[in-house]
């Protein structure tokens, strides 16, 4: 029986294997999100992009960066601000009003005959609880 020992060198090749390989496919996946994210772009380009994206990744993903990376950037950019719009006007909408917008909705509504004096006390109780 023989053993085969992993030399330091074949370590550190296949670490450095493994490592390009992850970087690729984060570098793919940003410029297939990037064609998507691209509205003013023909689907006829998309579909070229993608086609030599498949058959010559590292090429076409250089020439990808150089030509087309202020735009990328960009259009990250104005994606990144519509979802925290997006996640601002959720929690706003989640968060409801505050004590002193209840209390001064029931005032009004007290004010206006609405709501007898003890449902305003119970609503301002109910806000300041």
């Amino acid at each position: 029986m023989t053993y085969h020992l992993l030399s330091l060198w074949d370590i550190l090749v296949t670490t450095f294997s493994f490592f390009f390989f992850i970087a690729c496919l984060f570098i793919l996946f940003q410029i297939i999100s990037d064609l998507f994210r691209d509205h003013e772009l023909r689907g006829f380009y998309k579909a070229i992009w993608i086609i030599f994206l498949l058959f010559i990744p590292l090429f076409t993903a250089l020439v990808y960066l150089i030509v087309r990376g202020k735009g990328m950037a960009e259009r990250h950019r104005v994606q990144i601000q519509r979802n925290v719009s997006a996640t601002n006007e959720y929690i706003r909408e989640v968060a409801g009003k505050s004590p002193a917008e209840q209390i001064a909705d029931a005032k009004k509504l007290w004010d206006e005959g609405v709501i007898s004096e003890s449902e305003y006390q119970q609503l301002k109780a109910k806000a300041l609880a």
